[in-house]
C-alpha cells in the first residue's frame, strides 16, 4: 500500500451552466512533503464545510486502480486528483479498507472514518451528470481518514496498517447498506456500532433505524 500522489488546492469559485460555484475539489498533485494536520493537509482547503473537512473528514483518498474503470466506461483520462482526492492510494481499495483501520503512513497516524459520498460537484467538474451515481452503484467512492497523529506525507510513502476493529467491516460493505440494501436495520446497527464511525454517517444510519423502527425504545 503506498500514496501514488499528494493532491491540495484552496477553494475556486467557476461558472457552470451559468451559474457561479465555489468548489474545492480542485485538487492538484505536489511534489514536496506536505503537512497533516487534525483538519485537513496544509495548502489544502474546502467551500462546504458542513459535507467535507473537519476532524472525521480531513483527508480524502481514492484508489488509483478504479482509473482504469471510469477511463474505460467514459473514455476519457481521470489522474490523480481527479475525484478532489487529497492521497491518491494504491493497494487499498474499498474491499480491504474497513472503518476504523489505522495506518501510519509517512510521520503521521491516521484512521479510516467513512467512506466518501460523491455529490454534485462531482459531475460538474467533469461534465458527467451520472458519475456521482455510478460512484455509488460501483462502491468506488474512496473514504475519508481522521488523523490521529499529525505529520508529513509525501508522494511514494507506504502505508502501514498498525490497528483495525474486533469486529472489522470493509468499506463496501457499508456502502452497500447505504445506497442499496437500505432497509437492512440488522446491517445498520452492526455498523453504529463500530465506535471510529464519523459522527454524520452514525446519525444518518441512525436515522434510518429510527424511520423503520418507529416503536424502538429510543422513541418511546
Amino acid at each position: 500500500m503506498k500514496v501514488v500522489s499528494v493532491n491540495v488546492g484552496m477553494p475556486t469559485t467557476i461558472m457552470i451552466d451559468g451559474k457561479s460555484i465555489t468548489t474545492g475539489i480542485y485538487k492538484q498533485p505536489i511534489d514536496s512533503s506536505v503537512a497533516i494536520t487534525k483538519q485537513n493537509l496544509a495548502g489544502d482547503g474546502q467551500a462546504d464545510l458542513i459535507h467535507h473537512g473537519g476532524p472525521d473528514k480531513a483527508i480524502c483518498a481514492y484508489p488509483s486502480e478504479h482509473f482504469a474503470v471510469w477511463e474505460r466506461l467514459y473514455q476519457r483520462s481521470f489522474i490523480p486528483g481527479s475525484f478532489g482526492e487529497n492521497l491518491t492510494l494504491f493497494g487499498l481499495t474499498e474491499i480491504e479498507a474497513c472503518i476504523g483501520d489505522i495506518f501510519e503512513v509517512g510521520t503521521a497516524v491516521i484512521q479510516l472514518s467513512q467512506p466518501r459520498q460523491p455529490c454534485f460537484k462531482l459531475a460538474k467538474r467533469h461534465g458527467l451528470k451520472d458519475l456521482p451515481l455510478k460512484v455509488q452503484q460501483m462502491g468506488y467512492t474512496g473514504f475519508y481518514f481522521r488523523v490521529l497523529q499529525e505529520g508529513y506525507v509525501q508522494q511514494g510513502d507506504r502505508l502501514t496498517l498498525v490497528g483495525r476493529s474486533s469486529h472489522p467491516l470493509s468499506v463496501r460493505y457499508v456502502n452497500d447498506i447505504y445506497y442499496i440494501d437500505k432497509t437492512n436495520v440488522a446491517a445498520m446497527k452492526e455498523i453504529v456500532a463500530e465506535p471510529a464511525l464519523s459522527t454524520d454517517w452514525r446519525h444518518s444510519f441512525m436515522k434510518r433505524i429510527e424511520a423503520l423502527e418507529p416503536f424502538s425504545p429510543k422513541q418511546q
